[in-house]
């Protein structure tokens, strides 16, 4: 069974991750005391909206004052890049040196790292996760498109084959056949990997189906937003939390 923190990602109703972005530790707090009345299961600290992002010590620092907010919560730290979508640019190196880091502060249940990115950098952060009993989600992510179905399940099924605990992708439909694409392709990757947690998502209004059919086509968790999305489509949490107990 693969967690995050004390967080199962098994089969049936999607667990429910919150991101929360800042570009100080102070607006991160706020963030971290908003969700104080909110059910969900874990937290995505997206720390490449933190202004200081580029300076290792500072990024600790906002990951401890996260931690000591949320002493109890699962944490997935994650560094999106420009190139998928992220807020800030930052080289190959540094971008492994803060995954890295991370993994050894000791703060973190999980990380996200990005797919295509080096493959030998990649393999020695699975290797430093799995020391440190951190979990490891593989991602990819398309703003301009929905990849064919065979191209979708070829990269969910090449980072399960790189060593990835969860393999997540997203990407932006420009109709309903692309939706129904994303979907095809997670039912199909889950059918042969019917005990592996995948995340898929089809981003924007068109695609906000997908944010709550995990159960029946296979994503093991979904994206609700607290004070202020981090990507497109996203359903604030409380929402999203009774939509998912409904349909459940």
């Amino acid at each position: 069974m693969v967690t995050i923190g004390k967080i199962p990602l098994d089969n049936g109703i999607p667990k429910i991750c919150v991101p929360i972005v800042g570009r100080t530790v102070d607006e991160l707090v706020q963030e971290c005391r908003y969700l104080q009345d909110k059910i969900y299961d874990v937290v995505e600290l997206r720390i490449d909206f933190l202004t200081e992002v580029t300076d290792l010590k500072a990024v600790n620092e906002a990951l401890q004052a996260v931690r000591n907010e949320l002493p109890d919560s699962a944490i997935l730290f994650t560094f999106r890049t420009k190139e998928e979508g992220g807020e800030t640019q930052v080289s190959e190196d540094y971008y492994f040196d803060l995954i890295l880091s991370a993994i050894e502060s000791g703060l973190v249940d999980a990380v996200d790292v990005e797919y295509f990115r080096n493959a030998d950098n990649i393999s020695k952060v699975i290797a430093a996760a799995k020391a440190k009993g951190v979990t490891v989600v593989m991602s990819n992510h398309d703003f301009d498109k929905t990849p064919a179905k065979e191209e979708i399940e070829s990269r969910l099924i090449g980072m399960k084959k790189l060593g990835a605990h969860v393999a997540k992708l997203a990407c932006m439909p420009q109709s309903a056949k692309d939706v129904l694409t994303l979907l095809a392709a997670t039912e199909q990757v889950k059918s042969q990997y019917p005990d592996e947690p995948i995340i898929t998502m089809s981003m924007g209004k068109l695609g906000a189906v997908s944010r709550i059919s995990g159960e029946v086509f296979g994503s093991a968790l979904t994206f609700g937003s607290a004070k202020k999305a981090s990507a497109p489509g996203q359903i604030e949490v409380t929402v999203l939390q009774k939509i998912l107990e409904t349909l459940h």
